[in-house]
């Protein structure tokens, strides 16, 4: 007797984990836009042809860096840039990082957060990884959020190169963790959005803290190079 003939239904085929969706049409906001690594990840996003919403605790503040940057980015202040974004990326200073998130909760119910604030401190040795109460940067926002799809994503950029203007392409992965696999795909097709970038799927958010914690890494081979360095995943 075949299986067929048992009556179970045929395996469906793996899916192929590069087969992303079109994310073209998601407004894409950024709390924390007016920072370096906020501005940055606008400018890249916009220029690649997303409508981009920058938000900052004032929003006349968010409004200038957003002509500053130009490509039809908007500012607004963070309720705001919440509400009218479809996705959300969180790149507020760490010691800002609970306030900001517990003060949007309501904006912030059921979009999908990408988190890519990395808790670090700094002494005369340099930089080092910090250990959040809940693992990480990620899963503090996932137990802030309970209403949101948080994913974690855009840790490793520099925001130097971000801000380039003379740059066409960003070379480097972006590593997405996150609980469910199709927002983990919305995330790595929206890197895949900018030049030279590509999102590789990394786990689950309780990955999140080795993650965050390689950019205290990156500063020190920055620092030792005086480059500013990424990375690459081989064999996939």
């Amino acid at each position: 007797m075949t299986t067929n003939d048992s009556g179970s239904a045929p395996k469906p085929p793996a899916k192929d984990p590069w087969d992303l969706p079109d994310v073209s049409g998601l407004t894409i906001g950024v709390l924390g836009g007016t920072g370096p690594q906020g501005r940055g990840l606008a400018y890249r996003f916009a220029r690649a042809g997303q409508q981009v919403v920058i938000g900052s605790r004032a929003a006349d503040r968010a409004q200038a860096a957003a002509e500053e940057i130009g490509h039809g980015v908007r500012g607004a202040d963070n309720a705001a840039c919440a509400r009218d974004s479809d996705v959300v990326i969180v790149a507020v200073p760490w010691d800002g990082h609970a306030k900001t998130l517990e003060s949007l909760r309501e904006e912030l119910a059921g979009k999908l957060v990408i988190d890519c604030v990395n808790p670090l401190g700094f002494d005369k040795k340099g930089a080092y990884a910090l250990k959040p109460e809940e693992g990480s940067a990620a899963e503090q926002a996932a137990a802030l959020l309970p209403e949101s799809r948080v994913t974690a994503a855009f840790h490793h950029l520099s925001a130097v190169l971000l801000q380039d203007e003379a740059i066409e392409e960003i070379d480097t992965d972006v590593l997405v963790l996150g609980e469910a696999r199709a927002d983990t795909d919305v995330v790595q097709a929206l890197a895949g959005r900018i030049p030279g970038m590509r999102g590789v799927f990394a786990g689950r958010l309780r990955g999140a803290h080795q993650v965050e914690s390689l950019v205290a890494n990156l500063i020190s081979v920055n620092r030792r190079y005086k480059a500013h360095a990424g990375l690459r995943v081989t064999d996939v």
